[in-house]
Parts: C-alpha cells; sequence; structure tokens
C-alpha cells in the first residue's frame, strides 16, 4: 500500500478530466489546478461579474487589439500546472487554437478578484501572485474585495514580481507597461458587500 504522501502529484491531463466530470455533477464551484495540487473556488457571484465587465469595458476602449478573455492557462512545464485567471489580457487572437488551456505568451495582464470564500488568501494573494511571476507575465492585476484594495503586481522576475503597488478604491491607478491602461476605481465601491 502506497501512503498518501508517497503518490505522484495529480496530473494536468487527470485534473482536466476530473474538473469536466465535476462542472456536470457539481454545481456552485470552480476547480483550478495549481502547483499539482487541487483547489476549489465558488462560482463567482454577480458583483464578481460585474467587476470583470468593468474591467473589461475599460481595455476594449482603451485598448482596442487587446481582449480580456476568460482563457485558462497552462503554466512552464516546472510549474506542473494550470490557473483560470479571471481575466486574461491578451491580443484578440492570442488563443485562437489553443483549447482550454493556452500558453502564456503573449499575455500582458492577469486579473482575479477576490471571493468570500477562506481560501482567498491563500489562492489569490499568495499562490497566484507567485505562479504568475514564475509564468513571467508582466503584470497581476488584484482586486480585493475584502480589503477594499486594487493590487498591482508588475516586473517579474521569474520567482515573484518586484514591484507592487496598492490603492484604495476609489483613487486612480495607471497600469504599468505593457498594460498601459488608467482605471478610475471609484466604482469598485459599489461592488462590495
Amino acid at each position: 500500500m502506497t501512503a498518501i504522501s508517497d503518490r505522484p502529484q495529480m496530473l494536468p491531463e487527470e485534473f482536466e478530466e476530473f474538473a469536466r466530470l465535476a462542472a456536470r455533477t457539481v454545481e456552485g464551484v470552480r476547480l483550478e489546478f495549481i502547483n499539482g495540487k487541487l483547489g476549489v473556488k465558488p462560482v463567482p457571484d454577480g458583483d464578481h461579474g460585474r467587476i470583470i465587465q468593468w474591467l473589461l469595458r475599460i481595455c476594449i476602449q482603451a485598448r482596442p487589439e487587446l481582449f480580456l478573455h476568460e482563457q485558462g492557462l497552462k503554466l512552464p512545464a516546472y510549474r506542473k500546472g494550470n490557473a483560470r485567471p479571471d481575466g486574461t489580457l491578451a491580443p484578440s487572437d492570442a488563443f485562437v487554437g489553443q483549447g482550454e488551456w493556452a500558453s502564456v505568451e503573449g499575455v500582458l495582464m492577469v486579473v482575479e478578484v477576490t471571493s468570500y470564500d477562506s481560501d482567498t488568501d491563500r489562492r489569490d494573494r499568495s499562490e497566484k501572485p507567485r505562479a504568475y511571476a514564475e509564468a513571467g507575465i508582466p503584470v497581476y492585476l488584484l482586486i480585493d474585495r475584502d480589503t477594499c484594495e486594487v493590487v498591482v503586481y508588475s516586473d517579474p522576475d521569474g520567482v515573484r514580481y518586484e514591484q507592487v503597488r496598492i490603492v484604495p478604491f476609489g483613487k486612480p491607478l495607471a497600469l504599468p507597461d505593457p498594460v498601459g491602461i488608467e482605471l478610475d476605481t471609484e466604482p469598485l465601491k459599489d461592488w462590495v458587500r
């Protein structure tokens, strides 16, 4: 008999099949696979969706050649995982032909909006910034509904983001290059509990 700690981690292909089955049978959750570990995230609420809609509109108006995709990303081989950001800013055709899990090539920014669950701290504030920095994604935008702040991570060094800027909801925010979009974060105040 093999001890659980001796078992190999779940492979990305195994996760994908498991996630497809779970999506058909379990309501109210979304599965994620980060660092070879299975995670469960609640289905986003209406305010969460409205925040993504707000950001999508801003991105399209400011940078019409880009789109805020809802796209699963393959992380580099040493990550042994996939992540599905709430938004992935990339050229409009960046993921054509790539399937459910796409390369991070061409991705300018990933976006996460915190959920009201016990795993948000570990997932959105710790694991994902590290995973996205290791993948070389230039900007990680965290819209933190718990703290009513917007956090911008930039300048990945392959391990972590070297720059972190935090502004409270209501303050203007310039997203760094290569994104180069200005955000008026005032509306975010209306979409928190």
